[in-house]
């Protein structure tokens, strides 16, 4: 369909999906043509003599972002409560969160605009991809571009004063010790763990009655009030050992911010934008809710629940953020191939609901372009498995891939080494990605799973996907209850999905045998 024009390839794709085409904006003699959406995919408007000097300086490919026209009326609506864009990997989630940011400050020239995720690494990449978007400085500077956890951390420090966070080890020193202090109980250590980050610490829950009533969503072991009442007698003597060394946890900051903006005081932001919305946690919520104060158009969220990776599922409804009528799924993907799209969609179920009932239904996505079949393969031992990545590696360079168009992702650190190994019998050079390093020009890309979010690239390998690496053995292991399980095996899907949606054209995804059973799904 690349002969056809944008707008009637898509009605035809809508077609073929069961879907309704939208009827064509007709305008009247007296408008401006170039206001129509059909013509605002082909031509950029400049307005001032400053967008023509940038517009001028920059490569048109550098600083024009396309926004497609279906795309717009979610960027300019005007909400009356907060609102959230959804879609699956590639459908312009992002694109659309910069656009919004963008909008707000343009429209709204004595405002403050904070456009954040959940990762500094993410931060940076949306940090850059405005500065191609946005060709103004003075709409530029109003638009603050950050972690959500570095941006708490600022405010802290500014209006309630430096706070000492507890790092891991001491944290898990001081649960060891109030173990130890309590009756006998069967509670492992991880699970003691996971339950203080996810309900104890992430609810800041500070009476035995509130732990007592607590709906434990997403954590799946059920405990008896018995049981619970050791637990609480245990994590209040945590709470007072924090307490004691003047120490704070994540959700403790944020909690403190949560309440100092409810109380009234006014909130830095008029309007706050977050990307990756389905990785906010409990305290950030409450504390963004806060941010907010209800006004129109003053939260905007962005994200996908397939791609929740790292937090438990949670009501955003009962913590004063209702998107219910004002939620949207994005359809069409411009990112990655039909046939890659359709290979890594096998890893998800067709629809995802949140706990409030939202659901994102993914039968009716397309991809906007077609490319080679992804190949899904499975080797005897890791150098046959090397080897061959090196000879998929080579072919690409030999067929003009530069090597910054390339990523190879793993499970976790103790695979890396047999990327690198691939890489080496390619003749290549690679760097390994972490929360800091960008994308390095004439290097391969080597990563984690958890560090692919927002991450593209034009062919990508997935390695060591092997049985008791993908879902890794150890997070099995760590299960107390089998129902546990599903959420295991859930974000661990989740976690395959996003490497291999890195991938726009090429992706090869291998393992030895026996290989894990999500790459048998998706060649089923």
């Amino acid at each position: 369909m690349e002969h056809l024009p944008g707008e009637a390839a898509e009605a035809l794709l809508t077609l073929a999906v069961g879907g309704i085409p939208q009827v064509a904006v007709t305008q009247d003699a007296v408008s401006d043509p170039f206001d129509h959406p059909d013509a605002q995919r082909r031509f950029r408007v400049l307005t001032n003599v400053e967008e023509l000097e940038q517009a001028l300086a920059y490569p048109w490919e550098k600083w024009a972002v396309f926004l497609h026209p279906s795309q717009r009326d979610l960027v300019e609506r005007r909400y009356h409560g907060p609102a959230r864009v959804s879609g699956s990997a590639g459908t312009g989630k992002t694109v659309v969160a910069l656009h919004r940011a963008a909008y707000l400050a343009q429209h709204h020239p004595d405002s403050r605009i904070l456009l954040a995720t959940f990762s500094e690494a993410l931060a940076a990449s949306l940090q850059d991809k405005l500065r191609v978007l946005c060709a103004v400085p003075s709409v530029l500077e109003r638009i603050e571009v950050c972690g959500i956890v570095e941006v708490a951390l600022r405010l802290h420090k500014t209006l309630l004063g430096t706070p000492r966070l507890i790092d891991d080890a001491p944290l898990r020193e001081i649960i060891n010790q109030a173990s130890e202090e309590v009756e006998a109980h069967r509670f492992s250590g991880p699970f003691l763990l996971s339950e203080w980050h996810e309900v104890v610490d992430a609810w800041q829950l500070d009476t035995w009655e509130a732990y007592r009533d607590v709906a434990r969503l997403g954590r799946k072991t059920r405990l008896a009030e018995k049981q619970r009442k050791v637990l609480w007698a245990l994590y209040s003597r945590v709470q007072k050992a924090i307490h004691e060394r003047n120490l704070l946890t994540e959700p403790g900051l944020f909690a403190r911010l949560t309440t100092y903006f409810a109380s009234g005081k006014r909130s830095p932001y008029d309007f706050v934008v977050i990307d990756e919305a389905q990785d906010i946690s409990v305290p950030q919520l409450r504390f963004l809710a806060a941010l907010g104060k209800g006004a129109p158009d003053s939260l905007f969220f962005a994200g996908d629940l397939g791609q929740r990776i790292f937090q438990p599922p949670f009501s955003w409804k009962s913590l004063g953020v209702d998107i219910r009528g004002r939620s949207r799924t994005l359809r069409i993907n411009y990112r990655t191939s039909h046939q890659i799209r359709r290979q890594a969609d096998r890893l998800l179920p067709s629809e995802i609901s949140d706990v409030d009932g939202n659901t994102e239904n993914r039968r009716e996505t397309v991809s906007v372009f077609n490319g080679p079949e992804p190949l899904i393969q499975a080797y005897d031992d890791e150098d046959k498995e090397a080897y061959a990545v090196a000879v998929w590696l080579s072919g690409l360079i030999d067929r003009d891939f530069q090597p910054h168009e390339i990523g190879v992702f793993v499970r976790s650190s103790e695979q890396t080494g047999r990327a690198r190994k691939a890489l080496d019998l390619a003749g290549l050079d690679g760097t390994a990605l972490d929360e800091k390093i960008r994308i390095a020009a004439g290097r391969v890309s080597i990563a984690t799973m958890h560090l692919a979010k927002g991450l593209e690239f034009r062919a990508v390998a997935v390695m060591a996907c092997d049985d008791e690496v993908i879902p890794l053995q150890e997070r099995m292991e760590q299960v107390v209850d089998d129902s546990d399980l599903e959420e295991v095996y859930n974000t661990e899907r989740h976690l395959l999905y996003v490497a291999c949606t890195r991938a726009r054209d090429q992706l090869l995804a291998t393992g030895v045998a026996p290989v894990s059973e999500f790459l048998e799904d998706m060649k089923s």
